[in-house]
């Protein structure tokens, strides 16, 4: 223990202070690098950008404090990330339970931090307290530098133990943490970070922490050094904006409301667009809910009510007029719903949904009164919204009837199944995979090559309707659309029930050039839109065909990209070499013959047989595939390929989805424009 530790005393303790005396220890670290999944989701990208997540959090609880203005994050060139902020700083004076330094306990035991006792902090994100010391455990070196009592502080440690103790380096003016730390080649299956990812987390955590500076700094490539700033005066109302910049209000003003009950402080704010979608955040001491909870309950309950009442006390709902629904009043809406409160109950270790029953009528009691005021304050902006709520429900009503008339009573029972429907045998959905493929050719391949047990074939003529552009009355009336819905069985829009889905693979199946991209970007946007569940379930897959057809002789390969071709042309061409002898010119044995589009596998063998050249056949369809290709390649479960579809990012998904397939042609211009070098063999 070092001298300059013994000699701090701290005295009595004033309230916001932040002592050794508000450190908790619960366990000890060890079973972290045995189990790194349990404590940050895997070892792969995901867990490697969580690392960056967990050290930074600390530094936004001591904002959301009120004891850190700015946080700033460093990529080095050596591999490591450094986290600083200009906080209170770890405490380094000893504790008691421990008898070491505040800040070796909170590196090097789990489950110990200033979020367990009393004091310590009002609201934090990190509330399982693991954070800081899993990252220390699961990194191959770690500095940690605190500015406290005048001087600068510095401990080291190597995957998470101790390479001395704590000890003053030199005098320092001010307060403040900064954490090195180099992610464990041992433990990690990648070390590369993501500049893109790490840059959405900080603005998220920007905008719900309003009033702190998060400077981003890229100094891996000494040449291309890479500096981001960012600062929201605003908070949430400028996270709304954001969140609306590709698309076309329908009012000027963000409802915005900031204001704290019962030691629950709720932020809230909304704008409307010329949308038919929603999209709500909801976020609790700044992790984001993706499931909801009671907060995102209680704000629900409380539009709805007010909008009702302002549309009945001015007139604009008559007697005779029926109520506006939860739907009607989230058509087109945007909002955040932030809350901070002292001890919240997640449901589930990832934390998505708040489970605290006291929120949900705190939330409902500030969003009835403060958007009550709004609507009062701002008569144009309340006139639009309830225009747009107004159109919505006779949208629905519309939507109602084509839906009665579409989806009547027993439409799903399986008797009146699409008649393009090739459905398959088995009636168990966990076992069933539905296949959506692109065109009558492509359908009658996969049709004679599937497992007629549990795979049925959907085929689709042409492109179908953008939805993203569409209400769901419109919807209904397109056939592909239709047949595509009953064949699912879940229904759709207030009716749906994702336990009557009919097959628990989904998989979209079209060609690989342009029009074959779009047609999945279309059935995507459907799913996204309309179906969420079903991607947020893992049900919804894209099959992945081969791209090239390479025979040589007997033998018959494929490859899925223009590196595996290559790879494969030129393991064949050294088996050849190594046949034919050392002599044997590799020119002449590595001949290759281009498969003519159009032209028949069958056809250009009898070629190759002749010429003994390695044949390549680049399938620009499915429907160019016989039953038996289509089945060895993309359709057997023992040797395909398909990506699941899952949502990392609803925001983000959101945007991309309205920039691609909304009405804004700008928009989308300036999104190709910026991406068109990354595009590689573009066929057209």
């Amino acid at each position: 223990m070092s001298k300059e530790l013994k000699k701090i005393k701290v005295k009595k303790v004033a309230a916001g202070d932040y002592t050794a005396s508000q450190i908790t220890v619960l366990e000890g670290l060890e079973p972290v690098r045995k189990r790194p999944g349990m404590y940050i989701g895997n070892t792969a990208e995901a867990g490697l950008h969580h690392m960056v997540w967990e050290v930074v959090d600390n530094s936004i609880d001591e904002a959301m404090a009120g004891h850190c203005t700015e946080i700033i994050v460093t990529l080095t060139p050596d591999g490591m990330v450094s986290v600083e902020d200009n906080g209170r700083g770890i405490p380094v004076e000893i504790h008691k339970q421990t008898k070491t330094s505040a800040l070796e306990t909170v590196l090097t035991k789990l489950h110990a931090g200033g979020k367990f006792g009393e004091g310590g902090y009002k609201v934090s994100g990190g509330l399982h307290g693991v954070g800081v010391s899993v990252v220390n455990a699961l990194s191959e070196y770690m500095r940690a530098e605190v500015k406290r009592y005048d001087k600068l502080w510095a401990q080291e440690y190597k995957r998470g133990k101790p390479q001395g103790k704590v000890k003053a380096i030199k005098t320092a003016k001010g307060t403040g943490t900064t954490i090195y730390f180099k992610p464990d080649s041992e433990i990690f299956t990648t070390l590369e970070f993501k500049p893109k990812i790490i840059l959405d987390h900080l603005r998220q955590q920007t905008y719900l922490t309003k009033g702190v500076k998060v400077i981003f700094a890229d100094e891996r490539d000494k040449k291309n050094k890479y500096y981001y700033t960012f600062y929201f005066e605003g908070g949430i109302s400028s996270y709304v904006r954001y969140l609306n910049h590709t698309k076309e209000p329908k009012h000027d003003n963000v409802f915005y409301v900031q204001k704290e009950q019962d030691g629950i402080a709720v932020e809230i704010a909304l704008q409307y667009v010329n949308e038919y979608n929603e999209t709500t955040l909801t976020f609790a001491n700044n992790i984001f809910t993706t499931e909801g909870g009671m907060h995102l309950m209680g704000f629900k309950t409380a539009l709805t009510r007010t909008l009702n009442n302002y549309a009945r006390n001015k007139g604009v709902l008559k007697e005779k007029d029926e109520n506006l629904t939860g739907d009607d009043t989230r058509e087109g809406l945007t909002a955040v719903v932030s809350v901070k409160l002292k001890n919240p109950q997640f449901e589930g270790q990832t934390k998505a949904k708040l489970g605290n029953a006291e929120v949900k009528s705190i939330v409902d009691s500030v969003t009835n009164e403060a958007l009550g005021i709004f609507l009062e304050e701002h008569p144009r902006d309340a006139e639009a919204i309830i225009g747009k709520c107004l159109l919505a429900a006779k949208a629905r009503l519309a939507a109602k009837t084509a839906r009665d008339t579409i989806l009547r009573k027993g439409v799903l029972e399986g008797f009146t199944l699409p008649g393009k429907l090739a459905d398959c045998s088995s009636r168990d959905a966990t076992t069933s995979e539905l296949f959506i493929v692109e065109g009558d050719s492509a359908g009658g391949s996969a049709k004679q090559g599937r497992n007629r047990d549990n795979q049925a074939i959907l085929p689709l003529r042409g492109k179908i309707l953008n939805v993203e552009r569409a209400r769901l009355d419109k919807m209904l009336a397109n056939n592909e659309l239709k047949a595509l819905i009953i064949a699912l069985g879940t229904n759709i829009g207030e009716q749906f029930n994702i336990v009557d889905l009919r097959y628990h693979k989904i998989v979209i199946m079209t060609d690989a050039d342009v029009d074959g991209a779009h047609i999945r970007t279309l059935l995507l946007t459907l799913f996204y839109r309309y179906f969420p569940d079903l991607i947020k379930n893992g049900h919804i897959f894209i099959a992945k065909p081969p791209l090239y057809r390479i025979a040589k002789g007997k033998e018959i390969k494929y490859a899925y990209t223009d590196e595996e071709k290559e790879k494969i042309i030129s393991e064949l061409s050294k088996l050849t070499i190594e046949a034919k002898g050392k002599k044997a010119k590799k020119e002449e044995v590595a001949e290759v013959t281009e498969i003519e589009e159009g032209e028949t596998s069958e056809e250009a063998e009898e070629t190759v047989a002749k010429t003994g050249r390695i044949s390549i056949q680049r399938y620009k369809g499915l429907g160019e595939m016989n039953p038996e290709q289509l089945w060895q390649t993309t359709m057997d479960p023992l040797t395909r390929v398909m990506k699941k579809i899952n949502i990392e990012d609803a925001a983000k998904a959101d945007e991309i989805f309205e920039i691609l397939m909304g009405d804004e042609a700008e928009n989308r211009k300036h999104f190709i424009e910026a991406r068109a070098k990354q595009v590689k063999n573009l066929d057209i």
